[in-house]
């Protein structure tokens, strides 16, 4: 009885032909899967801007307040120390009906609420928090513990004429803005400054005189928008912001304080 020896050059060509056919196969199906991702991708983008045209909201603008501060400071006879330095952006996020010259069930809010909240790209120093904020304190070093955000905000909806601005409250007609506060707190802790017979600023000079780089606090806030209008149509608005720290003319939050407004629309969309 003779047995057939194992041809090693043909086998080692078996195992790399099986090999380059399941790479092939895989390849296959990662380029179908990516495609049917595209279309679905492509489909839903179409979706939205049909369902668009039944929109009837729009952030029309935006309105930064972006400055510095911090706590307190404790004195000596040598040194001038901060505690807790903070830089702070007030949003203020102005609603409008696509249609402003009649006011009806369609165009007038029910319900609103903010969620999924992110703070992403940093900041590389001091810890970031969101606080809703009153209308009389936009600008203002001025953060309510109890007013601090950390899953989601719901607005109470009023028709009155007037309303407490200080809780979170919209008049049915989308008269006020969503005012909200961006803190990114505890910069530098206790920090001696370098030079103490200058008088001290409180605004986002600081910043400069505390050796803080932009690049080090910069950062990106991202939170989605719900609104039940009077006909019970729900409508959603996810909102991407930089905070910003520095404008287009070269100033900056180290000149003390710098307002942008930002004229760009972000139109709710439909949805049930």
């Amino acid at each position: 009885m003779s047995i057939n020896k194992i041809n090693i050059p043909e086998l080692k060509w078996f195992i790399l032909l099986f090999l380059l056919t399941t790479l092939f196969l895989l390849l296959g199906y990662s380029v179908s899967r990516a495609y049917i991702n595209k279309v679905s991708f492509e489909n839903d983008i179409i979706n939205k801007a049909l369902s668009n045209e039944d929109s009837v909201f729009s952030i029309s603008s935006i309105t930064y307040f972006s400055s510095a501060s911090c706590d307190s400071e404790i004195n000596s006879n040598t040194s001038l120390k901060l505690k807790n330095l903070y830089q702070y952006t007030d949003i203020a996020l102005f609603i409008s009906p696509i249609n402003e010259n009649e006011l009806t069930y369609k165009n007038t809010l029910k319900n609103v609420y903010i969620d999924n909240i992110h703070i992403t790209n940093g900041p590389k120093e001091g810890t970031a928090d969101i606080y809703f904020k009153s209308i009389k304190d936009f600008t203002k070093p001025i953060f309510i513990s109890e007013n601090k955000i950390t899953d989601s905000l719901t607005f109470n909806i009023t028709s009155e004429s007037e309303a407490d601005l200080s809780t979170p409250v919209l008049y049915n007609n989308c008269a006020n803005p969503i005012i909200i506060s961006y803190i990114n707190k505890n910069i530098k802790e206790n920090f001696t400054l370098p030079d103490a017979s200058e008088q001290i600023v409180y605004d986002g000079s600081l910043l400069k005189r505390c050796g803080i780089t932009l690049s080090s606090i910069k950062s990106n806030l991202s939170f989605d928008i719900h609104i039940t209008n009077n006909e019970n149509e729900n409508f959603i608005c996810p909102i991407y912001l930089d905070i910003p720290l520095e404008l287009s003319n070269g100033s900056s939050i180290y000149d003390g304080k710098i307002l942008k407004k930002d004229l760009a629309k972000y139109l709710f969309y439909k949805f049930n």
